[in-house]
């Protein structure tokens, strides 16, 4: 029992340490990543991965309040996304997981609902950086919508055994569904 508590710290400081190469794995190379990726052996890797993940999306909040840009609108509510933010990351990943299973089902997956957390706590990777690249105005929102789509679609295909035009059918529609909606929220509030 002690050896198995002694080796799971240790398979969490893995992981920890882990995180940034992941990261760059799923953003320089998405379908070797999810082809690879295992997809079984419990929660605790990605929830650890998407609370990482979480952090370093607080830290670039913080960083771009410093400058006044971002959504903080204020130093202090800065802070608050970085100590929520590892929190909240992979709390909201189980019900994203929720409606990527329910989608994957529909179109023909065999995966469980512990895979689809995995595909989309490993999706998150690219939270840090669209956190930066929303600070462009209308086009940044798009562009991280298009991103995540395009790393749903690859886990589609690669883990999931979903032809890839029906997955673009598909998450593109939703894509297209989500753009209107940020492009529309972003003209009200400029307003």
């Amino acid at each position: 029992m002690m050896e198995q508590q002694r080796q799971g710290a240790v398979n969490i400081g893995e992981v920890l340490r882990d995180i940034p190469t992941t990261a760059v794995r799923v953003i320089t190379n998405s379908a070797s990543f999810f082809r690879e990726m295992p997809k079984a052996g419990g929660f605790v890797e990605p929830i650890i991965f998407a609370a990482g993940i979480g952090l370093a999306s607080g830290v670039a909040t913080v960083i771009l309040a410093i400058f006044g840009l971002g959504y903080a609108h204020s130093f202090g509510s800065a802070i608050l996304y970085l100590v929520l933010m590892p929190f909240f990351t992979p709390l909201f990943g189980f019900l994203g997981a929720l409606i990527l299973y329910i989608i994957w089902k529909i179109l023909g997956s065999q995966e469980s609902y512990e895979t689809a957390y995995r595909c989309g706590a490993y999706a998150s990777a690219i939270t840090p950086l669209t956190t930066l690249i929303n600070v462009i105005p209308y086009i940044g929102g798009i562009i991280g919508l298009l991103w995540f789509t395009y790393l749903v679609v690859v886990a589609s295909s690669e883990v999931h055994s979903i032809d890839r035009k029906k997955a673009w059918t598909v998450f593109g529609i939703i894509f297209i569904i989500f753009a209107i909606m940020s492009l529309t929220s972003e003209f009200a509030a400029r307003r």
